[in-house]
């Protein structure tokens, strides 16, 4: 797939909301892999929030673009022993998934950043190959992160399988519409629900996904491996 300017992309994410009858969700840049020039060249045409997949390859970007003033978010899977680098240099972190991050990540907070917006992610569909929480223990992760007050629980990310049958798509983004309005009904402080990429974020904003993950139609495909 070949990268798309950045305002194709945003006007492709308000056609299709208005076609769903929804709010145009937020866009996040997936910038996992990208080297920091590429980062710089797309927040100088105006995106300000980037998605990361690696602890420290993300620093190294966050700390070369920090005079930019960017918001970055871990997406990718969080190992417990980079939760003190995460919890200092991110603004998001969307994959919590067990109640040990939790509490590492709310002990790792400097005390001079504001709360770390968090997401439990969710394994929506089960699938061995994937991270993320089953949906009943959303309720119990939830809670935990949400007394912790270093903290700040937003909502849930999910990444659904890319299955052929368009109604097993549905299902699955269905299923994290429903847990998303039971969080928010318990906590006014939830508002995210982020889910649907590159090629399937159509359907996704058409269940309610706030916010999108976007990286192979903003920078193209990603080399493949010599």
């Amino acid at each position: 797939m070949s990268a798309l300017p950045l305002p194709t992309i945003l006007l492709n994410l308000h056609n299709a909301a208005a076609a769903a009858g929804r709010p145009a969700p937020r866009l996040l840049a997936v910038s996992k892999t990208q080297p920091a020039d590429a980062v710089a060249a797309l927040a100088a045409q105006g995106q300000r929030a980037f998605g990361e997949n690696y602890v420290q390859e993300a620093v190294a970007k966050i700390d070369a673009l920090a005079a930019l003033g960017l918001e970055w978010h871990l997406i990718g899977h969080l190992q417990s022993n980079k939760a003190e680098l995460a919890a200092r240099h991110f603004h998001w972190v969307q994959s919590v998934d067990r109640p040990r991050l939790v509490a590492a990540l709310a002990a790792h907070r400097p005390a001079g950043l504001p709360p770390l917006e968090v997401l439990v992610q969710v394994n929506i569909d089960d699938e061995g190959s994937k991270h993320g929480c089953r949906p009943d223990a959303v309720p119990a992760l939830a809670a935990a992160i949400a007394a912790e007050p270093r903290l700040r629980l937003r909502g849930l990310m999910a990444i659904p399988a890319p299955w052929p049958d368009a109604e097993r798509r549905a299902r699955a983004f269905e299923a994290m519409r429903t847990l998303f309005q039971a969080l928010a009904a318990q906590y006014p402080q939830v508002d995210t629900l982020s889910m649907g990429m590159s090629g399937d974020y159509p359907e996704a904003i058409a269940y309610g996904a706030t916010m999108v993950r976007i990286g192979t139609a903003l920078f193209g495909a990603r080399p493949r491996p010599a």
